[in-house]
């Protein structure tokens, strides 16, 4: 696969000094269980990422329940990892890359920086039998980062409306078939999906053990998603623009560049009462 996977040996064989880690385990039941668990393990050397308080900005209104932070917030937080210019960027969940592993990748990939994703996350760390640390992170003293995101590789709800009626679009909902159909809807205001849109669940990227399917077989089933569409024609969404990200790292891996993300989703969209809902397959 290309870079924007790498597997547990391939990232111990790294030096420590070219790369820093993240470990990105959350759970949107528990948002503190991730960084508790990182206290007891984690892979040596790495920082932790809260998905709500260092990938994402809560206090911004009607933008779903994980708005994008800031370029500058985002800025700060990679400072505050230790993060120099140069470095490369590998994260890691429990969740198969879902939660919230690749959400950090496309972030850093937005802001033209190199980051890859560990495939299989913490559980193909420890099945490899490779050393672990538990405590408190101890990254680089901070040094000043400066990057903005890529506009162009987001979509607001303008375009997305306008988007809607061009036949040549391609709206991809990453979340699971009973919540795209709105036959149930544990998190958000109601159940359905945005008119127009069609499925594609994030979990059909992986394989039995949560590793992501080989490149080739990952090219085969999104060329027959996309049919006639370009990577460029399709926009991702999911619940909170989270699990979206998961199906643009598959794109990525699969050596299909240039989708897109709707970062309010699903949460975002029926923030506003107004605006259409589908229901059913």
């Amino acid at each position: 696969m290309n870079d924007v996977l790498i597997d547990a040996n391939a990232l111990a064989d790294l030096p420590p000094e070219s790369v820093l880690v993240v470990d990105c385990r959350f759970a949107l039941a528990d948002p503190g269980q991730g960084e508790r668990e990182f206290l007891e393990a984690h892979i040596p050397g790495a920082v932790y990422a809260s998905l709500d308080r260092d990938l994402s900005d809560l206090s911004k209104q009607g933008l779903g329940r994980h708005p994008l932070p800031e370029p500058e917030a985002f800025a700060q937080t990679l400072s505050r990892w230790g993060w120099r210019l140069g470095m490369r960027v590998v994260t890691y969940d429990d969740a198969g890359g879902a939660l919230a592993a690749a959400r950090l990748w496309w972030m850093l990939d937005a802001a033209g920086i190199a980051a890859s994703v560990l495939d299989g996350g913490w559980r193909s760390w420890r099945a490899a039998g490779l050393p672990v640390e538990s405590g408190e992170a101890t990254p680089l003293p901070a040094a000043p980062v400066e990057l903005r995101f890529e506009t162009e590789r987001m979509v607001d709800y303008d375009e997305l409306d306008a988007l809607r009626q061009r036949p040549a679009a391609l709206l991809l909902d990453a979340r699971a078939a009973p919540r795209f159909r709105g036959d149930s809807e544990p998190i958000d205001r109601v159940g359905g999906h945005v008119p127009g849109a069609r499925n594609r669940p994030f979990s059909d990227n992986l394989d039995a053990v949560g590793r992501f399917k080989p490149e080739v077989v990952l090219r085969r089933e999104w060329g027959a998603v996309l049919g006639q569409h370009t990577p460029r024609d399709v926009v991702h969404m999911c619940g909170s623009g989270v699990t979206a990200c998961h199906n643009l790292l598959a794109m990525e891996a699969a050596g299909l560049r240039g989708s897109r993300l709707f970062a309010p989703s699903w949460s975002g969209w029926v923030s506003d009462p107004s605006r259409p809902v589908a229901q059913g397959p």
